[in-house]
């Protein structure tokens, strides 16, 4: 091997390396955009739990207002003020078992999910001639 010089002959410019890119390359790329969907899916999740809790505040609110209404002896009040609280499109029920009121309000939730929210409340009917 006379007249080499590190597998380079005498007077040859040594050939450069060629470089190829790594198998897994463009794997950064694809695993951010796999991130991102999952975080945008729990966060839309996330979103309709609480939307979710909120309007089932809203419906048990509208129920104590209606049931508490209904057992003074104003039913008809008692559904106006509920339907203010409670979330659009919801639904009014009251009845009444002997001296208990109670109202129920329920309502759909808007978006993918076919999910519906409630919320109950029971009041003692109030008579006119107890101090």
């Amino acid at each position: 091997m006379v007249g080499r010089v590190s597998g380079v002959a005498q007077g040859q410019a040594p050939v450069a390396a060629v470089r190829r890119p790594p198998l897994d390359a463009g794997a950064v790329t694809v695993e951010a955009a796999l991130a991102l969907c999952a975080l945008t899916v729990f966060l839309a999740m996330a979103l309709g739990a609480l939307t979710a809790v909120a309007q089932t505040m809203r419906c048990t609110d509208a129920a104590r207002e209606l049931a508490r209404l209904a057992a003074r002896g104003e039913p008809d009040r008692g559904r106006a003020v509920a339907a203010r609280l409670a979330p659009s499109g919801a639904v009014l029920e009251v009845t009444q078992d002997g001296d208990m009121v109670t109202a129920t309000v329920s309502a759909r939730l808007v978006g993918s999910l076919a999910m519906s929210v409630s919320g109950r409340a029971v009041a003692a009917l109030e008579t006119a001639g107890v101090p």
